[in-house]
């Protein structure tokens, strides 16, 4: 069969397969839009104090998850249910009567949402970091209703580390949680109940902040084994245990609620909601001590707080590759200190490491195209014998030195590197508020004057005549031409710095392909040469005889 196909069909099939799939269907099937919520403005839940009870007297509540906790889940936060307040020049962070991460604002610009407003890390509804759950329905039952207090309203965090302390005292047990706050945006815990009883604590649901790409969006668990487990959003099953933990996740593309540093013998329980999303949560010591983190999953963030956090980025199937794109990416940003010209530095370096592949490929396409008239021929000749037109056609190959796979395997063999810079280039928070130059000031947002879109489309478009073709099907040759406006149209919402490297990717295709070109022109020339060189001469003999 793939002999059969010219080069530019097993072109077309192999950017169809390995481009157009995860591109294309990013565009016609883009997410729901997530709403951005701002904590403080979401009320669902008014709680009043009663000053000698210190009772929570809950007026409304949300609708049920569907959790097995859903009771507990339905309490979010009001205005009123402040007790503390620990904050910096980055972000502000909020925690409530129940002794929950209620929510963490970021003050940098940067992450704005599309409508400039500071992004909010935390759900206004659904379970909270550090909400304590009890296996004893009474005690539970009384938690819910009896508020935290803190050793402190409000405290600044600068270049040293602040503590507060919650506290809970119910009828014959006392909670207390010593929180650390650090300036990075992590933060240290120990948790004691002084009645040896069963309870969780979960890591809360994840930050809904991004809405630019379809990127995987749900819980992780990472084990001591460096076994990576990724629940999306709408694929939990039932209930699932791990062990040997490091670290458990909730994220978006470019956010997390991360907690780690557990002891190997605490079991991490993911529980899915109503919606199938993943719910995570452990069961807890009586005196229990982890560390958490709830921010923008940047690099050198969080590997200065702990390496393992690094391993909270995740890049999907292609994380092997990716891993060192991306480690590469950052050395080429320590020298040129500009996210974009960085880009095109790693896709000059990436084009260089594949240029014995590609060079292979665009040899073989053009050698196909020489000999297509003659395969054209000889199908021709033996239309009606399929045996022996094969046989001949592969004769005609080895003769010239053609592989009718020469242009799509290196191709192929290409695909892990395109996926792996592609996850990197959308997955990279670093990219958020990174400029370029002229009009591009947020590779990680689309270009809003549709500049690099449309010069990708029109390099795209010139690299396609520069490139051997032998269509038979003119049909296929239309669909191909039309290749470079469906994804121009594709790529105008898509992030700059993506748009940026495969423009720039094309270039580099241009210039090779014309190297190509031009060495064949001159090999052909040459021999023209040569050609008529021996015929001069042998006019020559024949005059001297």
């Amino acid at each position: 069969m793939l002999d059969k196909m010219s080069a530019n069909q097993r072109l077309i099939l192999a950017v169809v397969l390995s481009v157009v799939f995860f591109v294309a269907y990013t565009a016609i099937f883009p997410p729901a839009k997530l709403e951005v919520v701002d904590a403080n403005k979401s009320q669902s839940v008014v709680l009043k104090q009663d000053a000698q009870q210190k009772k929570v007297v809950t007026t409304t509540v949300e609708e049920a998850s569907g959790h097995a906790i859903s009771e507990q889940e339905k309490i979010g936060m009001g205005a009123s249910s402040i007790i503390a307040t620990i904050k910096n020049k980055d972000f502000i962070l909020k925690i409530d009567t129940l002794g929950r991460i209620a929510s963490k604002e970021l003050l940098q610009a940067k992450y704005n949402d599309q409508e400039e407003n500071h992004a909010q890390l935390i759900p206004a509804s659904g379970t909270k970091p550090l909400f304590v759950r009890f296996l004893d329905e009474a005690i539970n039952k009384e938690a819910m209703s009896i508020v935290y207090t803190a050793t402190a309203s409000e405290i600044t965090l600068e270049d040293a580390p602040q503590k507060i302390t919650l506290t809970q005292k119910l009828s014959d047990t006392v909670i207390t949680k010593e929180l650390t706050f650090y300036a990075d945006g992590h933060y240290d815990a120990v948790v004691n109940v002084s009645k040896d009883t069963k309870y969780f604590i979960y890591l809360g649901q994840r930050p809904e902040v991004t809405t630019k790409m379809t990127t995987v969006s749900g819980a992780m668990i990472y084990t001591d084994e460096k076994l990576v487990k990724i629940i999306a959003d709408g694929d939990a099953e039932g209930r699932k245990t791990f062990s040997g933990v490091e670290l458990i996740s909730a994220f978006d593309q470019y956010s997390a609620t991360i907690m780690y540093g557990f002891a190997k013998d605490i079991t991490i329980i993911v529980e899915k909601d109503s919606k199938s999303n993943p719910i995570t949560y452990f069961e807890a010591l009586q005196t229990m001590k982890f560390n958490g983190y709830v921010g923008q999953k940047t690099y050198k963030v969080l590997d200065s707080i702990n390496p393992v956090l690094t391993n909270a980025i995740e890049y999907g199937w292609f994380t092997f590759a990716s891993k060192p794109i991306f480690q590469l990416l950052s050395w080429l940003y320590g020298i040129f200190g500009n996210w974009g010209w960085s880009i095109i530095a790693l896709t000059l370096i990436i084009r260089v490491i594949l240029y014995p592949l590609t060079y292979k490929g665009m040899v073989s396409m053009q050698k196909m195209k020489e000999i297509a008239p003659k395969i054209k021929e000889i199908q021709a000749k033996y239309k009606g014998d399929p045996q022996r037109m094969n046989a001949a056609v592969m004769d005609m190959y080895k003769k010239h030195g053609a592989n009718p796979l020469g242009g799509c395997l290196p191709m192929i063999l290409q695909i892990p590197v395109f996926f792996a810079i592609y996850r990197v280039l959308l997955n990279a928070v670093e990219l958020q508020g990174a400029p370029w130059m002229f009009w591009i000031q947020d590779l990680s947002r689309m270009d809003h004057l549709y500049i690099l879109p449309i010069l990708m489309g029109a390099s795209m478009y010139y690299q396609q005549k520069l490139t051997p073709n032998n269509f038979t099907d003119p049909m296929q040759e239309k669909v191909f031409k039309f290749l470079p406006i469906i994804f121009t149209f594709f790529f105008l919402t898509f992030p700059s710095g993506l748009v940026l490297y495969w423009f720039v990717n094309n270039l580099f295709s241009i210039a090779q392909q014309f190297m190509v070109n031009q060495q064949f022109k001159n090999a052909k020339d040459a021999e023209i040469a040569v050609h008529k060189h021996h015929e001069t001469k042998e006019v020559t003999e024949k005059k001297d005889d």
